[in-house]
């Protein structure tokens, strides 16, 4: 146990030293003007996780400061009805954690349902129609 408790604490030391380029951190501040951030350092760039209209949303930017996709907590009723479908078919005993509508650079949109699958959390995501796409 302690050596699982040494490797978090490096990992979060390390992932805190990578500072977040200045023209990242000036892409977000465009769209969002004095708004509370907290960064974290991701394989193709760096996540800005903060609360837009009441809700938790994150934007992923690459490294070059280019939003990758951005993500935004959602109402269920929000969703397509053929995302529930699909739940109650295949997981009826699961609850759902969290919902969330993602859209890509190229405005295209998915939507993301947190499960709790065989005691781990898990992410499906399915099309703007509300076809699973994939765990």
């Amino acid at each position: 146990m302690c050596a699982v408790l040494t490797i978090a604490t490096i990992t979060l030391s390390c992932a805190q030293e990578k500072k977040v380029p200045e023209n990242i951190v000036k892409a977000f501040e465009k769209e969002h003007p004095n708004t509370k951030v907290s960064w974290d350092a991701e394989k193709d760039g760096f996540e800005a996780e903060f609360e837009l209209n009441g809700k938790d949303a994150s934007e992923n930017y690459d490294f070059n400061g280019n939003k990758i996709a951005s993500e935004i907590e959602v109402e269920k009723s929000e969703m397509p009805q053929a995302i529930f479908q699909y739940i109650s078919e295949k997981y009826p005993k699961n609850k759902i954690k969290e919902t969330a509508k993602i859209t890509d650079a190229n405005q295209m949109v998915t939507y993301e349902v947190e499960l709790k699958i065989d005691g781990k959390k898990q992410d499906l995501l399915f099309s703007s129609t509300g076809e699973f796409i994939k765990i």
